[in-house]
């Protein structure tokens, strides 16, 4: 293939354009809720992110590339005619960052999940013809938009319904918080590390059974519960500050249970989302390399999910931090207690999804999440008007992607072809 080295630096360019915008939108998600309540500053959130996402996305990140980079488009079309599908991957790129670009800069929480669906739709119809998308996969997405939300609200609302029973509506509240957060502690512990075990860990090479894996998971749960008894073990309470707010030092207690769950969304994001980023990345490389064969699945090179990873800490660290205004404040008012009921069914949610490679998208799982612990509270605790923001913003991402990648897959096929 003539221009092989340039197409190899643009889509190593623009797959680095592309998860510095997941960084910015998807991750200031994941880490909005903890911010929102108070469970930790935006400087330690960023930390937080940058170890866990990218662990997450070097360790588990195979599984959910497939999904994306060859189940959208009949690869049996391409063969004869590489060009066209490094031209598209590389449109659907620049066009997905470039409309993250916009939504992170008003603070809408979109998907960068739909957004490179959008894109890769667009330039598959346009390019090769409405034959060459397998709509039953989009079918499959589309079905995920609403599935993917409202499981994770009903999760929250009966988790916060449970931390409400067993904890804050009680005679002694804090005594109750000590006694059962480690519980909730175990469990967040014990489903990141299954699936990471179950699905995560294939492609690194590790084949455990399904016996092992409860058990590690199970020992996994248990550190991550003796940690936490640790920390509220080293917890200052001042009876004083429930005066002013009746459950102030319960909340401290949950600002540790946070703390875990925000390590656990972060892995779990980053297992799930630096598909978006690198699988059109991998598309390319793999057909370059080649010399212009079109394979239906591409192996992942270990320096692809590098970039991925350093592109998603620096769009965080650099323009997370509207996102994170409109999901830790702007839905509905969070607190340490609401806000680990919102990401725990988040990252349940996501880490079910992302084992079975269904590409769902982490933003509407958290909002998801969030509106699902407002409802505990009553519809009146929510901000419809920013609900309905979001929700415009969701049917835009689509299109949008798709029209950008059409514009730019024209373009480039008018400078190289």
């Amino acid at each position: 293939m003539e221009y092989a080295t340039i197409y190899l630096v643009l889509a190593a360019a623009f797959g680095l354009f592309m998860a510095w915008g997941v960084g910015a939108n998807d991750v200031a998600n994941a880490m909005g809720t903890s911010v929102g309540s108070g469970a930790l500053t935006a400087r330690q959130a960023i930390v937080i992110a940058a170890i866990f996402e990218f662990t997450g996305a070097y360790l588990a990140g195979g599984a959910v590339t497939e999904t994306i980079r060859s189940g959208m488009i009949d690869a049996n079309l391409l063969v004869g005619q590489p060009e066209l599908l490094v031209f598209g991957m590389l449109a659907a790129l620049l066009a997905a960052a470039i409309w993250l670009m916009v939504a992170s800069h008003f603070g809408w929480p979109v998907s960068t999940t739909h957004s490179i669906v959008g894109a890769i739709v667009g330039f598959a119809a346009v390019g090769l013809g409405m034959e060459a998308v397998k709509w039953g996969k989009i079918g499959s997405i589309v079905m995920s938009w609403i599935i993917s939300p409202a499981l994770a609200g009903v999760i929250a609302y009966w988790l916060f319904q449970s931390v409400q029973k067993l904890i804050l509506d009680t005679d002694n509240p804090l005594k109750n918080a000590k006694r059962y957060a480690p519980v909730y502690m175990f469990i967040v512990g014990f489903i990141v590390a299954l699936v990471t075990l179950t699905k995560g860990l294939k492609h690194v090479g590790l084949h455990i059974s399904t016996g092992e894996s409860y058990l590690y998971a199970g020992i996994i749960g248990a550190v991550t519960m003796l940690f936490g008894i640790y920390a509220i073990s080293r917890l200052r309470f001042d009876p004083k500050a429930d005066r002013d707010f009746h459950f102030a030092n319960v909340e401290k207690v949950f600002g540790v249970l946070m703390v875990i769950t925000a390590c656990a969304m972060a892995f779990a994001h980053g297992s799930n989302d630096v598909a978006n980023a690198v699988g059109p990345l991998a598309a390319v490389i793999s057909v370059v390399q080649s010399g212009g064969e079109v394979a239906q699945k591409a192996a992942m090179p270990a320096w692809v999910l590098l970039l991925g990873g350093v592109g998603i800490v620096f769009g965080l660290a650099t323009f997370g931090y509207k996102v994170m205004a409109t999901v830790g404040r702007g839905i509905t008012e969070l607190t340490p207690s609401r806000g680990f009921a919102a990401t725990l069914a988040a990252a349940g949610t996501v880490v079910l999804a992302s084992g079975t490679g269904l590409p769902i998208s982490t933003t509407h799982t958290l909002v998801g999440g969030v509106l699902g612990v407002g409802l505990a509270r009553g519809i009146a605790a929510l901000n419809l008007e920013v609900v309905r923001t979001i929700f415009l913003s969701w049917i835009v991402t689509l299109p949008a992607g798709a029209i950008l990648a059409i514009v730019f897959f024209f373009l480039l096929k008018g400078i190289f072809a």
